[in-house]
């Protein structure tokens, strides 16, 4: 089975085309995002967007990008979809842990995630945006790649793994704000899966985390896993 074309446009920011001609995106930032490259910060065409909480590194170009491509699915936490309701994006789909949405031909399941959701307001104030999440999205052709936005290993991975057993798992790497290599080795190792593509690290100083430091955690835990690495821009196909 075929993932499709997978561009990383940094931090937790994807475009996937999948098999069936599909565009996702997921986590929006581009804007200010020091990690995008320039000439890069429009994504094209895009037939769904994907959103795993509500902080402005994954949400900074949500609205806009919704507004501007029109896309027949913007699927994310319901709380946050109530919020952009009110911000005037249409075709949201608000969705809760456990749940199922079909969209554009793809399933989008919504899993846990240890993390917070928030976004700033105008006055200096936050806003809580309901839980944070993950999700696992089944392409066309059946291929499961599970997103895990922003959160720490935890051992319900084992159950992701067992219900929907993904081909692929995206799991941020960075520490500091989410977990590091070592406990993403954990992830992977709870996950089962065999494949697996670092993000969410190198935007910024504080997220120190590799690839390099992944492949080596892995390896001590006699995982049998390719640790895929991209540079932003670059896509795997």
């Amino acid at each position: 089975m075929s993932l499709g074309t997978l561009t990383w446009l940094g931090h937790a920011t994807f475009v996937l085309e999948t098999p069936g001609g599909k565009r996702v995106m997921f986590d929006p930032w581009v804007t200010g995002n020091p990690a995008t490259p320039e000439g890069q910060a429009d994504p094209g065409d895009l037939d769904v967007i994907l959103v795993s909480h509500g902080h402005s590194d994954h949400t900074g170009d949500l609205v806009r990008l919704a507004k501007e491509k029109g896309p027949k699915a913007v699927v994310a936490m319901i709380e946050l979809t109530d919020w952009l309701d009110g911000e005037g994006v249409e075709n949201t789909v608000g969705m809760n842990k456990g749940g199922t949405a079909e969209v554009e031909g793809l399933r989008v399941t919504m899993t846990h995630a240890v993390h917070s959701s928030s976004i700033g307001r105008e006055d200096g104030s936050i806003m809580y945006l309901g839980d944070p999440a993950g999700l696992v999205v089944t392409l066309e052709n059946g291929y499961k790649v599970y997103f895990a936005g922003d959160t720490d290993v935890f051992s319900d991975m084992a159950l992701i793994g067992e219900l929907h057993q993904p081909d692929m798992a995206m799991l941020p790497i960075g520490d500091h704000f989410t977990m590091g290599p070592a406990a993403a080795a954990k992830a992977v190792e709870l996950l089962g899966v065999r494949r697996v593509l670092g993000m969410h690290y190198g935007t910024f100083g504080l997220l120190t985390g590799t690839p390099a430091a992944l492949r080596e955690a892995c390896s001590a835990r006699g995982l049998d896993v390719t640790v895929e690495e991209l540079k932003p821009g670059e896509s795997l196909r």
